[in-house]
């Protein structure tokens, strides 16, 4: 018997919640993540609450996992309903810090997470200080992915004195943030 949408999705956070092996939870993060691509798949995802799934693996230890919940909720931010949730559930700050991972996957989906994220209300944590210190050292970066995103983010979404005071204080500090490996 063929199970239907809902179905299969609630097996695949129910095998998550179970199963004590790493291999066997990275497997079906990444599922759920390749589902949160596609629009019809929202409500049931809303429903099972893989929102809270995704922003509960951002501070796992695990890199794997932290880069498909990343890359889930990037491919579900779109959405306002999720937008919103995320924005409401006070997901930015994890988000923010994925931007620090040595992981090039999980850097690139957080930038473009906040990008998605970026809303009238939102805005001054998306594009906080930090953030745009951080988007600086990255758009000098010689990864072209990582470097052209980042210019995107620091032009688009970052006022020009935004832009201008961030580099007036990366003259003066040290960035700790660690550009990811390629």
């Amino acid at each position: 018997m063929e199970l239907g949408r809902l179905e299969y999705l609630q097996a695949l956070v129910t095998e998550f919640q179970v199963t004590d092996s790493t291999e066997a939870k990275e497997q079906v993060l990444a599922n759920l993540a390749n589902f949160a691509y596609d629009p019809s798949n929202y409500e049931y995802l809303r429903q099972l609450q893989v929102l809270d799934l995704f922003l509960d693996m951002l501070t796992e230890e695990n890199e794997t996992l932290v880069e498909f919940a990343m890359g889930g909720l990037c491919n579900l931010c779109l959405d306002k309903t999720n937008k919103e949730y995320i924005l409401e559930a006070n997901g930015v700050e994890p988000i923010i810090n994925c931007l620090s991972s040595s992981n090039e996957e999980t850097v690139v989906s957080a930038v473009t997470t906040l990008m998605f994220l970026t809303t009238p209300r939102s805005r001054a944590q998306t594009t906080a200080l930090p953030v745009v210190e951080c988007m600086l050292r990255f758009s000098l970066s010689a990864n072209t992915r990582l470097s052209n995103l980042a210019s995107i983010f620091l032009q688009d979404y970052c006022s020009p004195p935004q832009v201008e005071e961030a580099r007036n204080l990366s003259k003066h500090t040290a960035v700790g943030i660690p550009l990811p490996k390629d």
